[in-house]
């Protein structure tokens, strides 16, 4: 998209001058020489290094302790925040703590000083230690860049929905040029946990239930992300937000089958096919040891049978949990040991465990050296494959151009676009006609900045299309556009309602946009219920009593119950929080100049108390002749409707049967029976017909998203390994 340019600036002129200097006479240890393998330079610096700067670089350096904690920054206006960053010196946070890491420096300077103070460190860092380490410099990239100005794509459980990895692939190479630009070599992205219980407040941060689509989405992450040089960290190692009842990092105490089958492919598939430079352990235990102590996950598991060459970061404040969450540790320094002696490498956000009384247990003998080695190692061989040594200079210039630049924002609008399901559409009401001439827009996610967990907190609507803002683009001078908020998403006030009714009456429709937000869904917000909070219920069926057509627009980031209102609306539109370009990509659905095609990775349930409900269940013992609704599901998993029709036709198979190493290719031709061009996502699924244990009644194994004009007809073939048809014994 665009060319690296030269730095402008005196201070990264200066400190060029400085690498330079630095490298010629680099080659008087062999770590410097980047001509040499990346296993050699390992192998040299950590020959030279004290024992004291091997304990440094498992450490993490949450610089907001230097301005008296997390509280005092975050009650800092964003002006105030600026400059407090501006003016932080890298050598006097040298002086305090070693330069493992990072954490979450950058996030408020715009682009061009975010820069500025990532070569500050990396000058500080590399010029003026002992050994010349780079710093590795972390922060959050779930949808987006998680920084000032940087582009805001949909969020992951939205991506999902758009059953699209190549797409997936083109976002996260974006996400890593623009933190790259910035000096954050380190995301901790993305989440490939499982969401089998949508009470989960963190459903959203997932690829879904499936482990086949999450598998795929993980891997084009990864991919797309270390394709800039920039630390992909799949997490939360392993099986999170699926305790009982959905419950954020509780125990876990699954079958190894379980996990095997159903929690672990995603992270393997980061690891063996996209080659993850970095994996976070999680809060939860599994089996009754914490999973940023458990030796079998992260030790055997990990690195043994996955061949894992990278490091292994606890989530914030997991090592720590060791003794004061799961009580295994009687002090911090033996939580330390218990973690880094079971695989875990690099603790974040802070050296809670890794600090003064683990070091003094390290010179005691207490801590084993080949523990410390292969942590130290593991660290180091990113940082040299990362380039950190011999390029850890940015471009500020560069940095403030290619940020939510017009071809990123071109991306966001495309993957908001295919994130869209459709979800009912009774009587062809969608799509609307563009020669309305009056139209109601309602809701509490109307007009306000809906983007979910993990974004940055300052966005403004002059960078934000809302679907008021949006609608009000697509429709003709012509049409009247009237809007009431209506009600809030939380609160039980119904003093908006009047207003509501009142232009819903003398409009020709409403389109009502509800859903959720950061108040009532994201971390530390699992949830008991699933229906729309507050009044948002009651608002939408006093709306449709006008007798108005009704659309629903849900802005969200999982399953929502609808039973209260679904027949009381012609139309539903599943949005997820679709990121910077949303409200336009709303509006080319309501009017047709896009047709829906995205596909549910979830299962909606009826109501919560089906929950946990999945579609690759185990079948059930019993068998009933009447209808049993309580495992019927609203909408399935891969539901989604569109504004044209397909047709499937000539299934083909071959071979009739196949070695254990061998493949059947599977085609099908897909027509476009309609009259708009649209998207279908051709789903390939296996069910296993005798087998020796019990096998789920459908497995995902395959899918295709393609686009067809109307009469157009493609071919879509599938090529299923014998391998895929595996089950552990």
């Amino acid at each position: 998209m665009f060319s690296q340019k030269s730095a402008n600036s005196k201070l990264t002129r200066r400190r060029k001058s400085a690498r330079t200097k630095s490298q010629q006479k680099s080659f008087t240890n062999s770590y410097k020489n980047p001509n040499l393998p990346v296993e050699k330079r390992v192998k040299d610096l950590l020959s030279r290094m004290t024992l004291e700067e091997k304990i440094d670089q498992l450490r993490v350096y949450f610089w907001v302790n230097a301005l008296s904690g997390w509280e005092t920054y975050f009650n800092m206006s964003l002006e105030e925040k600026i400059e407090a960053v501006k003016n932080l010196s890298a050598e006097k946070i040298m002086r305090k703590i070693g330069w493992g890491g990072m954490a979450i420096l950058l996030r408020d300077l715009p682009p061009e000083d975010a820069a500025e103070k990532s070569n500050e460190i990396q000058h500080t860092a590399l010029e003026k230690t002992r050994s010349g380490i780079p710093v590795l410099i972390h922060d959050e990239g779930l949808h987006g860049l998680l920084c000032n100005g940087a582009t805001s794509f949909p969020q992951a459980i939205g991506m999902a929905s758009s059953w699209a990895p190549e797409l997936v692939e083109q976002v996260a190479q974006i996400i890593g040029k623009e933190a790259k630009a910035r000096g954050i070599r380190q995301l901790l992205s993305p989440t490939v946990n499982i969401a089998r219980d949508v009470r989960a407040g963190r459903t959203e941060e997932t690829y879904g239930e499936d482990p086949y689509l999450t598998s795929r989405m993980a891997v084009a992450f990864v991919r797309g992300l270390q394709s800039q040089k920039v630390v992909a960290t799949p997490k939360h190692f392993v099986a999170n937000f699926v305790g009982d009842g959905g419950r954020d990092s509780n125990a876990i105490h699954f079958s190894e089958r379980l996990l095997r089958e159903i929690y672990l492919p995603a992270f393997e598939a980061s690891v063996k096919e996209s080659d993850a430079w970095s994996i976070m352990s999680a809060y939860n235990s599994y089996d009754g040891v914490p999973c940023s102590c458990h030796r079998w996950l992260l030790t055997d598991v990990l690195r043994k049978e996955w061949k894992f060459r990278g490091f292994v970061v606890s989530d914030y404040g997991s090592v720590l949990g060791i003794m004061e969450k799961h009580n295994v540790a009687k002090t911090k320094a033996e939580a330390g040991i218990k973690a880094l002696e079971a695989g875990l490498d690099m603790e974040l956000p802070s050296p809670d465990c890794f600090g003064r009384e683990f070091l003094k247990a390290a010179k005691s003998g207490r801590v084993s050296k080949k523990a410390i080695d292969r942590a130290v190692s593991s660290i180091l061989r990113v940082k040299f494959l990362l380039g950190l040594f011999d390029e850890p200079y940015v471009d500020p210039t560069y940095a403030a151009e290619i940020s939510d630049c017009p071809e990123h924002r071109a991306i966001a609008l495309k993957m908001a676009r295919e994130s869209i399901v459709l979800l009912k559409n009774d009587g062809n009401l969608l799509p609307l006609s563009p020669k309305l001439k009056s139209i109601a827009v309602i809701g509490p996610n109307a007009d306000e900045i809906r983007l979910g967990g993990y974004s940055w907190a300052h966005y403004t609507k002059d960078k934000i299309v809302t679907p008021l803002q949006g609608i009000r683009n697509k429709v003709s001078e012509r049409t009247r556009v009237r809007f009431a908020e209506g009600c809030k998403v939380c609160d039980t006030s119904r003093d908006g309602f009047q207003e509501a009714i009142k232009i819903a009456r003398v409009s020709e429709v409403a389109v009502l946009c509800m859903g959720n937000s950061d108040e009532t869904e994201g971390e530390g917000k699992d949830r008991a219920n699933l229906d729309l909070p507050g009044v948002q219920e009651e608002l939408i069926k006093a709306v449709a009593d006008t007798g108005v057509p009704v659309v629903v627009v849900l802005i969200n980031g999982s399953a929502i119950t609808m039973l209260n209102w679904i027949d009381k609306v012609s139309a539903i539109l599943e949005a997820w929080y679709p990121g910077e370009e949303g409200g336009t990509a709303i509006a080319d659905v309501l009017f047709g100049d896009y047709t829906p095609g995205g596909k549910l990775p979830i299962t909606f349930p009826r109501s919560v108390g089906q929950l946990p409900l999945y579609y690759n269940h185990l079948p059930t013992g019993r068998g009933y002749d009447y209808v049993d609704m309580s495992g019927t599901p609203l909408f399935p998993f891969g539901y989604g409707l569109s504004y044209t029709t397909f047709e499937y036709s000539n299934l083909r198979i071959s071979p009739k049967k196949i070695s254990t190493r061998g493949s059947v290719t599977i085609s099908v031709d897909v027509t476009n029976t309609g009259s708009y061009k649209g998207d279908e996502v051709v789903q390939l699924y296996i069910h296993d017909v005798v087998a020796s244990v019990a096998r789920p009644v459908k497995e995902l194994k395959g899918f295709k998203r393609i686009t067809l004009e109307p009469a157009e007809t493609k071919k879509v073939t599938f090529t299923l390994r014998a391998q895929q048809l595996g089950f552990y014994n």
